[in-house]
């Protein structure tokens, strides 16, 4: 009949052995990895190219045998994707992390992807809640709202009902003054901003600073001599060996930064609360003779660095900019490629009692002065070291630190866990009447565009330290471009403003929204309350502002809705925490009165 009897294209031994050699195509170079750790960002993709590649030809008579196959291997590489189990396993915590942020920034570049989030627009104005009722504000990853308002809540005469998630908020019971919320004049950011058009220029700066339309920042941070984040190093004197500082110059902060410093003031309405801190001396004062990567401040350079921080508040007094505090050292502990010094604990707090806090003192410009500026696992520890000797600690204001080292963003953390949270209380325990600053942010590994999971760090990090203390959130750089620099030692990182210079627009992150949640709210002056919550699933902070209004803002980082209530006053309001959100409640003056 002339039908076919042999076996047909794509079946039997020759298609057995093509999907062998395809599963063996996968398995090498995992295998081969495996062994030599090799870095995976031109190795993964290949690899799922080539298996799928191979296994289509293994079945290209059988198109139901195609689609299984292909639906099998889509399947199976997403779910290592988004698990990513096998790679931390092996150690690759490091290399799934670039990956991941590699992955994200290519198509940014080649298709302007932009993820979760958005081309940036003045926010609306803050609602302002009628008496008897709650005003609300979200931020969801399903949904795309980005600080979008709801439908407003109403109390009623009820009482929560056994195994219901509850917040109870109690503002009669009042903790720390809130002082507000910041970011820093890099360099790199006065460099990126000077790219953009006039209009995006000053988009970003009311973005930042402006009270209606944008977050209401009210801190500046910026570095003394350069930093990671400048171009270059440079320093504030440039002529080697200079003993009496007569070279000391701020000009290229002149030229960069301060007009900027300016611009932000102007839109912010009132001087910024300007805090600067040093990475590095100039090379010539350390025992290494370079900048960067570690050593220390020559003993008999200690009494003119202090010098250095006077001749800078002065100078930028001078510029009508006056600082409000310093640093001491910017991570004191971190031995990395870009600028830094180092300080022991009994290091730092000598330099404080011996040298620099009675230069500061002696300047009669009543200088704050910040110790530790570096992470929050030796927090305690450095603040035990400098508190116990009360000649250094009577220069102290207080404490800062900055919240890299939790091990599920930052590929380099103790596995165990070193964000240690509780450490900020501790540290208030020891000396409640000192402060607690959290003074950088941000998060390594490239710009992250879109990322929503950032949002839900800030969120969980500021709910976390404010409830344990903490008065004020300073972020590291105002604005980065698409790469996440420029950064002299290729360290790029995030901001929550990236500026898309190849395409001239302005992006706004997902953890730029996760700010609005507080800074927009939560006024200057503003007292913690007592809130709590009878499941951890939902995580919330609550503030009492000076105009009377209360701000209660709760975090759902799980993929599940929790329906929960808000107990407030013996009167309850239901609402529900959809996953991954951010959600702030505004109670009315009228209402904390009894009115309603």
């Amino acid at each position: 009949s002339g039908e076919w009897r042999g076996p047909r294209p794509g079946s039997g031994p020759a298609a057995a052995r093509a999907m062998l050699s395809s599963l063996v195509c996968v398995a090498c170079p995992l295998l081969a990895a495996g062994v030599c750790k090799v870095w995976l960002n031109w190795l993964l993709f290949p690899t799922i190219l080539v298996s799928g590649a191979l296994l289509s030809t293994a079945a290209r008579w059988e198109g139901w045998l195609w689609l299984l196959f292909s639906g099998l291997t889509l399947a199976w590489w997403g779910y290592l994707w988004s698990k990513t189990w096998w790679l931390v396993c092996w150690g690759w915590r490091k290399e799934t992390s670039e990956l991941r942020a590699w992955t994200s920034r290519q198509f940014n570049r080649t298709f302007g992807t932009t993820w979760c989030a958005r081309v940036a627009a003045p926010l609306g104005k803050v609602p302002v809640p009628e008496p008897g009722f709650v005003a609300v504000v979200r931020s969801a990853r399903s949904t795309g709202e980005c600080l979008d308002s709801l439908p407003p809540l109403e109390f009623k005469d009820e009482r929560p009902v056994k195994g219901e998630i509850t917040l109870v908020i109690e503002p009669d019971v009042k903790f720390q003054e809130f002082t507000g919320f910041g970011t820093a004049f890099t360099e790199s950011s006065a460099k990126v901003l000077a790219k953009l058009s006039s209009a995006n220029q000053e988009r970003v700066i009311d973005a930042y600073f402006d009270k209606e339309t944008g977050l209401g920042f009210n801190i500046g941070r910026l570095h003394m001599n350069s930093c990671d984040f400048s171009d270059g190093n440079w320093t504030c004197c440039e002529r080697e060996d200079d003993r009496d500082l007569s070279s000391f110059s701020v000009d290229r902060y002149e030229k960069a930064m301060l007009p900027l410093v300016r611009k932000a003031n102007k839109a912010a309405g009132a001087p910024l609360t300007l805090l600067a801190s040093p990475w590095s001396p100039p090379a010539w004062m350390k025992d290494t003779g370079a900048m960067c990567a570690g050593g220390k401040l020559k003993p008999d350079c200690r009494e003119l660095w202090a010098k250095h921080y006077v001749l800078f508040a002065k100078a930028l007094k001078e510029k009508g900019l006056p600082l409000w505090g310093f640093s001491v050292q910017n991570e004191p502990d971190g031995h990395s490629p870009w600028e830094n010094c180092l300080y022991g604990p009994e290091e730092e707090r000598d330099f404080i009692r011996d040298h620099l806090g009675p230069a500061l003192e002696a300047s009669g410009m009543d200088l704050k002065l910040i110790a530790w500026d570096h992470n929050r696992d030796e927090l305690f520890l450095r603040a035990h070291a400098i508190y116990s000797d009360p000649d250094a600690a009577k220069y102290v204001w207080g404490m800062g630190w900055h919240w890299y080292g939790d091990p599920r963003y930052e590929w380099w953390a103790d596995a165990a866990g070193q964000a240690c949270f509780d450490n900020v209380r501790l540290v208030h325990e020891l000396r409640p009447d000192k402060h607690l600053w959290v003074t950088e942010t941000c998060q390594e590994l490239g710009p992250h565009i879109g990322d929503w999971s950032l949002a839900e760090r800030y969120a969980e990090s500021i709910i976390r330290d404010f409830n344990n203390w903490c008065e004020a959130w300073v972020d590291w750089n105002m604005v980065l471009d698409e790469r996440g620099g420029p950064n002299h030692v290729d360290n790029e990182c995030s901001a929550p403003i990236i500026a898309d210079t190849e395409r001239d627009r302005v992006l706004l992150q997902p953890s730029y929204y996760a700010f609005g949640h507080f800074s927009r709210h939560i006024q200057p002056g503003a007292r913690r309350v007592l809130c709590g919550s009878n499941r951890d699933c939902i995580e919330a902070t609550a503030f009492l502002n000076p105009n009377g209004t209360l701000v209660a803002v709760v975090l759902n980082q799980t993929k599940h809705n929790k329906d929960f209530s808000i107990l407030y006053k013996g009167k309850l309001a239901r609402t529900t925490a959809i996953p991954h959100s951010i959600t702030t409640y505004i109670f009315s003056a009228e209402h904390l009165k009894g009115k309603s």
